[in-house]
């Protein structure tokens, strides 16, 4: 095959594309990924580095987050990057919170979630990060894995390449997709098929297509503390009671509306910025805090300092660590589709476009990518041997 040829050329190379590139070198297949920045720069870097899927809806999508988790440990084994398979903890510090987690610790069993409700000395157990004075219990969660997502999505190429020869052309806009054909500011490359990740920008390749599917940008401030101190580990990562209001797999609890309806009520800020707390913590010791959400066709390219007070405020009343000072503030931005889960659409023959995964890219990326080439592959392709 040319140099400029590959069976699968991959545009973009976050972690949907680096999702796809496995799968398909997996199976037998050359692989070439065209990222159009030094590095990936967007929403895969710009997260929490969990992979959570306690938050997607019995069915369909919490088996696609769970066969994704199957495939994110092999990865991850494979490449010998760092995780913490720590499990998670929905912090309950209200009644009304804690009727919401133990109503999901009877019922997600029989939809296959792998949880229980702790009472305060068993969530103590699971977090010395927990502030005892004010918790309750805690929904616990066995599936939730810790990654530091800037650390992993700058090895993941290296173990792609090193492993299975996959070619990555950094700083390669690509500039038209005329299938076979990709034209890029670096020459024209041919794929027989082309899997396009564009992450946020859908306006650059289809901007028809981003008008009219109905997407919005969403935009998530977050923060990031120094590491702790040497020894220090927060256990398992930890979600707020605002969280049960924001995943849609809570949605079988009958108590929810009344805990909305109080959030609403006493706190309408937190809707006001769509906020809900998580606490996740890198192998290297710092913890990520957040995150607000804010929707519209564009994004502010100012953060507001009312939102991380905020995002603090309600942080600060169900944990307490060693140091809480803030190193870093950002912000990232994804697409979400006001209806599906993600967007798959197939511009032309031979073009498939994967995108608006909303905020579950690292949590589905590759069980989406799985999926991608089902029927294509075998199983003993998808997965490690």
């Amino acid at each position: 095959m040319a140099e400029n040829s590959a069976d699968i050329l991959i545009v973009g190379a976050g972690i949907i594309g680096l999702a796809h590139a496995w799968v398909a070198a997996k199976a037998g297949r050359s692989v070439i990924v065209l990222e159009r920045r030094a590095a990936a720069m967007g929403a895969s870097i710009a997260n929490f580095g969990l992979l959570w899927p306690i938050g997607q809806p019995a069915g369909r999508m919490f088996s696609l987050a769970m066969n994704s988790r199957d495939l994110w440990l092999e990865v991850l084994a494979a490449a010998k990057i760092p995780h913490r398979p720590t499990g998670s903890l929905h912090v309950a510090c209200r009644d009304d919170e804690a009727r919401v987690a133990q109503e999901f610790a009877a019922l997600g069993p029989d939809f296959g979630y792998r949880c229980s409700w702790l009472d305060r000395n068993q969530a103590l157990a699971r977090s010395q990060a927990l502030h005892p004075e004010s918790l309750l219990g805690a929904l616990w969660s066995e599936t939730e894995i810790m990654v530091n997502p800037r650390e992993t999505l700058r090895r993941i190429p290296q173990f792609l390449f090193e492993r299975y020869g996959i070619q990555f052309l950094w700083n390669c806009p690509v500039l038209e997709i005329a299938h076979p054909n990709v034209r890029t500011t670096r020459g024209t490359f041919r794929g027989e098929r082309v899997i396009v990740c564009p992450g946020a920008d859908l306006e650059t390749l289809y901007p028809d297509f981003a008008q009219q599917s109905g997407m919005a940008l969403c935009k998530l401030q977050m923060l990031r503390t120094p590491p702790q101190p040497a020894g220090w580990e927060l256990g398992a990562a930890l979600a707020g009671g605002l969280t049960f209001r924001f995943y849609p797999s809570f949605g079988i609890c009958p108590s929810l509306p009344a805990l909305r309806d109080r959030i609403a009520r006493e706190t309408p800020e937190y809707d006001r910025f769509g906020i809900h707390t998580m606490v996740s913590q890198a192998p290297s010791g710092e913890l990520t805090l957040g995150d607000s959400h804010e929707y519209g066709a564009q994004v502010s390219p100012f953060n507001r300092e009312e939102v991380d007070a905020l995002i603090l405020r309600h942080i600060k009343s169900f944990i307490r660590v060693p140091d809480l000072t803030i190193a870093e503030r950002w912000h990232g931005v994804y697409v979400k589709h006001p209806r599906e889960p993600y967007v798959r659409f197939a511009p032309e023959a031979g073009v498939e476009v994967i995108a608006a995964l909303g905020g579950a890219g690292m949590t589905l990326s590759f069980g989406v990518a799985a999926e991608t080439f089902a029927g294509q592959c075998t199983e003993d392709a998808v997965h490690e041997s």
